[in-house]
């Protein structure tokens, strides 16, 4: 097969009228999503597929004539390590589009996930100064978050990984897989992954607006100015945001202040029949940090810089079809208790470098299609306090700690009319734990029932290793255990889903197992307690899921729900920092109107009810109170540029999603954006 010049991009179709259909395609690197009804700023349930690059097709399994037009700048959608064809994919993948993002009344990408009703996001500071986000009960360490389909993962800490080096005005879609995921992404999805995938840059003779800008400004003094430019085959993206802050220490001072500047690059090319793809960015900011770490300090300060590069290929050798990928980051992280003040307590200095290397194949047989490869992975970090002491200290960095990570995964693809069955595995080994190779299996299944209903069933497996801070951070009240197991999850999934001209739905139920949870506990018997980093022995969770999606001519709505319930051999005299505190109910629901031509109405509310407790400053145990928020965006668009203003918490809620950090009451914006 011939591949055109787009990376990593397997077989794909676009269908570019989607309205009022009971269908929709988006060709992605290497899969193709179909969605029920494209609604514009709501989340939407898809599935993996695709279909030959250079071909048109009558699609669809109910023989719908739909338009023929072949496009091949799109961008994917992973379910599985095989591109399957269009509408058999079993995997279902949640979706946020660029429309989506466009609409949404957000400053960040970490603003964006809170609306996926699987997801939990814990954001300590506003602008997405730092966000713990995770899936169905999980913690931030247990998620694997990915840009353009490669593992960005901070090892030193979760609390970092969302540090992206590109601007919310770069990001194409992002998608969402809940559940197991380490025979797709291997390592660090626990409970599931969230791939960001970037705008791809114009190929030569494209008519695409070559040059994007955005301000906009608001409450505590919010500053955000960006500009993208787009060039032949290459496009390079910059942006610089900062705020004084919602709140001041005791002392009077600013200790939720933001500051930080982004800048990112990709270019797309072609060698003979192969095509290959560049990214490079750089992400630099700093926050005050008032009581994230320690109640008792309430001017703390964080830094942190990540630097990413990587390089990615899409070829074939007759019926054969290599996608490599090369990949490196560099983290910084500097961490200030007392704020501008190292002579009591000693600043945190860590930096981690990750290598990696990744090949994804499959081929076409008279079985099925099957895929298999590879991936080496190298973790490497230099610090302060974490890791084992090194021969020859530098600087600050006295200790570190080096790791690799060797898998293999195969899996295979039976197809038929209705049905699909994707079974495989991945094998891992690691060196840090002497860990033997081991096999995490998984396998899917869908039914595809008439023209509207689609039943789907799985079982899938996954694990993590430790982060480097779980393994060795045993400073300021906490002790850490360099012995930690690798946490281990096994899930099985059922669901149903509806589509219609009007109408899509999804309901789904799934049970979780875990083994050897990792969570820094502290025990309340003790007379001078300290946070601990152990292994849970079991962790179960039941959850529910559903979502209604309606379209209308000039109205869409979508409402979702989410409950979960956990069980967990914990005694009570026990308290937990991370997985002892899940969401228990999450509610989203969004209404988009247009209200003239040019003039839009996006309005988002979210109600959660989070399980555990946490303890104030005079060691007063409080539990967590469920709260509402509601955001809304008021938009003029034009043909060159567009004004908006947007409301975040407009009901000025004064709610605690983290123990003894407040969140930022009411905050107003607004900006205009040109495209030039």
């Amino acid at each position: 097969m011939k591949y055109k010049s787009i990376f990593n991009q397997r077989k794909a179709l676009r269908f570019r009228h989607f309205s009022r259909k009971g269908f929709a395609l988006f060709a992605c690197l290497g899969r193709v999503v179909t969605i029920g009804v494209l609604s514009v700023a709501t989340l939407q349930s898809a599935s993996a597929a695709s279909d030959d690059f250079n071909s048109t097709s009558e699609a669809t399994d109910n023989n719908q004539k739909v338009d023929k037009e072949a496009t091949l700048d799109d961008v994917e959608v992973t379910g599985s390590r095989a591109p399957l064809a269009l509408g058999q994919a079993a995997r279902m993948v949640t979706v946020l589009s660029r429309e989506d993002i466009q609409a949404a009344p957000v400053q960040s990408i970490n603003d964006l996930l809170k609306m996926a009703v699987g997801v939990d996001v814990r954001q300590r500071g506003a602008i997405g100064a730092q966000t713990d986000v995770s899936i169905r009960g999980g913690t931030q360490e247990q998620i694997a978050i990915l840009l353009n389909g490669i593992n960005i993962c901070d090892p030193q800490t979760g609390h970092n990984t969302l540090d992206l080096p590109c601007d919310i005005s770069d990001i194409e879609r992002i998608e969402v897989l809940e559940g197991p995921a380490g025979r797709i992404y291997g390592t660090s999805s626990l409970v599931g992954a969230i791939n960001i995938v970037t705008t791809s840059s114009p190929k030569l003779g494209e008519a695409r607006r070559g040059l994007n800008m955005r301000l906009e400004g608001g409450s505590f003094a919010y500053l955000s100015t960006a500009g993208r430019i787009a060039l032949p085959f290459s496009s390079l993206s910059a942006s610089f945001t900062r705020s004084d802050g919602y709140q001041r220490s005791k002392a009077g001072n600013l200790n939720s202040n933001y500051q930080g500047i982004k800048a990112f690059w990709n270019s797309q090319f072609s060698i003979l029949d192969s095509q290959f793809a560049c990214h490079a960015g750089i992400s630099t900011k700093g926050w005050g940090s008032n009581t994230f770490y320690s109640a008792k300090f309430d001017e703390q300060y964080e830094k942190t810089t990540k630097m990413f590069a990587a390089l990615q290929g899409n070829m074939s050798i007759g019926k054969l079809h290599f996608k490599p990928t090369i990949y490196w980051n560099r983290s910084y992280d500097r961490f200030e208790l007392i704020r501008g003040d190292e002579s009591k307590v000693p600043f945190n200095h860590h930096r981690t470098d990750v290598f990696g290397i990744n090949l994804n194949s499959y081929f076409d047989w008279v079985a099925g299609r099957t895929a298999f490869g590879a991936e080496f992975r190298n973790e490497d970090i230099v610090s302060g306090n974490l890791g084992e002491p090194l021969n020859e200290p530098h600087g600050d960095y006295k200790y570190g700690l080096n790791r690799s990570n060797l898998s293999f995964h195969l899996e295979h693809n039976i197809l038929l009319r209705r049905f699909t069955l994707s079974a495989g595995f991945i094998a891992i080994k690691n060196t840090w734990s002497e860990m033997p190779f081991t096999l995490y299996p998984g396998i899917d299944a869908s039914y595809r029932m008439g023209n509207n209903w689609k039943v789907y069933a799985s079982y899938n497996s996954s694990l993590r290793m430790p982060s480097f801070t779980e393994l060795y951070y045993s400073v300021g009240g906490h002790k850490a255990d360099k012995y930690l197991k690798p946490e281990e999850l096994s899930a099985v999934e059922a669901g149903v889903r509806y589509t219609s001209r009007v109408l899509t739905a999804k309901a789904s139920i799934f049970r979780h197992h875990a083994r050897n949870m990792i969570d820094w506990v502290m025990d309340s018997r003790e007379a001078d307690p300290v946070w601990q980093s152990v292994n849970h022995t079991k962790v179960n969770t039941l959850g529910e899921e559903i979502t209604l999606n309606s379209q209308l001519p000039i109205l869409n709505c979508q409402l979702s729900y989410c409950h979960l319930h956990q069980k967990k051999q914990e005694p009570d005299y026990l308290q937990s920092q991370y997985s002892l505190e899940y969401l228990r109910h999450k509610v989203t629901a969004t209404i988009q109107m247009q209200l003239t031509k040019k003039l839009g109405l996006t309005v988002n509310y979210r109600w959660q009810d989070r399980m555990g407790s946490y303890t104030t400053t005079t060691g007063e145990v409080k539990s967590y109170h469920p709260y509402s928020v509601v955001d809304a965006r008021l938009v003029w668009n034009a043909e060159c540029y567009s004004i908006y203003v947007e409301g975040n918490n407009l009901t000025n809620h004064q709610y605690i999603d983290y123990g003894n950090v407040p969140q930022p009451g009411c905050w107003i914006t607004g900006g205009v954006k040109w495209i030039l």
